[in-house]
């Protein structure tokens, strides 16, 4: 087995790596790597269903989706992430747990896929499947701002209803708060590569040129892009309610392949032209504040809603 310790923290990159040594490469590999402040929403969820987005938005927090099931996570430089490639369908679990043992942390594994230390968690995994090859990837929470976790995954459900899957909020703990001693994550990540690479017999493994651009490629064309990220969310139906000075606005519509459609507004506000046409006018804009945004920008709110701003409209859809 090969040994990736990764430096690079950008989230899609980061992500781009896991889908290419998953499904381009044949040999298997034990990787740790970090990311920057983050969400990583899992394959079959709803992007806007799992987060706070005026926090994720005004604090410039991507959105990233994985290839793996699961629920949503907040990634950020305290947070270390593993991940193994093998040919075969085993679990690594009792590898991490092995490596987690000199540090006088006694972990255990709980439920389908968390590791817990007394009672809180402290890690989530998941696996993949592609071909012959089998990816486990998870986190281990070592020094996480739990502030910023909780700011960031707090949706409001209320707002959306379909098929996506919902994730499950745990109570949760860093690993740096158990042990007898401070600890860098650095030197965390250090022991971790010492001990599992050893217990694997792992050769340290530096990307070729070839892998780099493709990795590239990967993150430009899927894992960098808001298609995958939000565009991929399973449609789902958006219904909100706002109350503004100059009347109450309710607004319905379906989210198909990421985009507005169906949409209708209700409420007592003025008006001077009809609310269908504004209604047609939005058809099809990606639900997203940057393109709700700008598709206002070239419409005469004031004639479809008297009194109100184009600001003051973005709220109702997001």
């Amino acid at each position: 087995m090969y040994l990736i310790v990764d430096t690079a923290t950008d989230p899609a990159w980061n992500l781009a790596a896991e889908e290419y040594l998953l499904t381009q490469r044949t040999e298997p590999f034990f990787r740790l790597w970090r990311n920057a402040d983050s969400v990583i929403i899992g394959r079959h969820q709803n992007a806007y269903a799992e987060i706070d987005r005026d926090f994720v938005e005004r604090n410039r927090i991507p959105v990233i989706r994985r290839m793996t099931g699961g629920g949503a996570v907040f990634h950020d430089p305290g947070n270390v992430n593993y991940s193994f490639f093998d040919l075969k369908d085993r679990r690594f679990t009792d590898v991490v747990l092995d490596a987690l043992r000199p540090l006088g942390l006694e972990g255990r594994c709980e439920g389908r896929n968390d590791l817990t230390l007394d009672g809180r968690k402290f890690s989530g995994t998941a696996v993949c499947r592609h071909g012959g090859r089998v990816l486990e990837h998870g986190t281990l929470l070592f020094d996480a701002s739990f502030d910023r976790l909780s700011a960031a995954l707090k949706p409001r459900p209320e707002k959306f209803s379909g098929k996506a899957v919902q994730s499950v909020r745990s109570r949760v703990t860093n690993l740096s708060e158990h042990l007898a001693a401070p600890m860098r994550v650095e030197d965390f990540i250090a022991h971790l590569a010492r001990h599992i690479g050893s217990a694997l017999a792992c050769t340290p493994y530096a990307y070729s040129e070839t892998d780099l651009a493709a990795i590239a490629r990967l993150r430009d064309e899927r894992f960098g892009s808001a298609d995958w990220n939000y565009g991929a969310s399973p449609d789902y139906r958006f219904s909100n309610v706002r109350k503004f000075p100059a009347g109450l606005l309710e607004a319905h519509f379906d989210v198909k392949r990421g985009r507005i459609r169906n949409l209708h507004v209700f409420g007592d506000y003025f008006f001077v032209r009809p609310t269908e046409e504004f209604c047609a006018l939005l058809e099809g804009c990606p639900h997203g504040q940057k393109a709700i945004a700008g598709r206002l920008q070239t419409v005469a709110t004031g004639d479809y809603f008297s009194g109100i701003s184009p600001d003051e409209l973005l709220t109702l859809f997001i």
